[in-house]
């Protein structure tokens, strides 16, 4: 499960105590180039894509994101 949770910094390139606007940004970014809408059939990027999305919704969340730091 730690593998899994890994690290959400890292899922979305950035280093831990990213401001939320380079959170929002890399998410963005990130999002457009592994949606899966993009790479119908690709099985690692769907995964890849939620993961991304998971690393979001914890760092742009100030509760959720002071609790994981």
């Amino acid at each position: 499960m730690s593998d899994k949770i890994a690290d959400h910094y890292s899922i979305l390139g950035l280093t831990f105590g990213a401001s939320p606007e380079e959170v929002k940004s890399a998410h963005k970014k990130l999002a457009l180039k592994y949606h899966p809408d993009k790479n119908k059939g690709d099985e690692n990027t769907a995964k890849l894509f939620m993961q991304i999305q998971e690393a979001y919704q914890a760092l742009s969340d100030e509760k959720v994101r002071e609790a994981y730091d």
